[in-house]
């Protein structure tokens, strides 16, 4: 089953900031690597590492531009994980409707308190 080996790849710290980083477009691996190094103190061919499970497991795809080699999202195996959860999603939205509604009656009683005391 894809979806539980992509957990697998995604239960890592590292790979899923990557995945954060490249989610705003395509980026050089030694741009990704600075980052990354910085972040986790982990050396360079570590992160090669990381950058080689997310494209083997088809969570990012590259391209070599001259010497570069540029990473990027591919969002297919983010599509199935989005699939598996849909199963769950009941569980917290419900939650979260409820919570909007108390945060909606809570700023109204607050409007309303505000109001009376400009009219005092």
């Amino acid at each position: 089953m894809r979806a539980v080996h992509a957990f697998d790849v995604l239960g890592d710290p590292v790979r899923r900031r990557i995945l954060e980083l490249l989610a705003s477009g395509e980026q050089a691996s030694g741009d990704i690597g600075a980052v990354i190094q910085d972040e986790f103190g982990i050396s360079q061919p570590a992160v090669s590492q990381h950058l080689k499970v997310l494209r083997e497991s088809g969570f990012a795809s590259v391209r070599a531009e001259g010497t570069r080699r540029l990473y990027a999202v591919d969002a297919e195996p983010l599509r199935e994980v989005d699939a598996w959860l849909e199963r769950f999603r009941g569980f917290w939205e419900q939650r979260l409707d409820a919570l909007g509604t108390e945060l909606a009656r809570g700023e109204r009683e607050r409007r309303l308190r505000r109001e009376a005391n400009e009219d005092e």
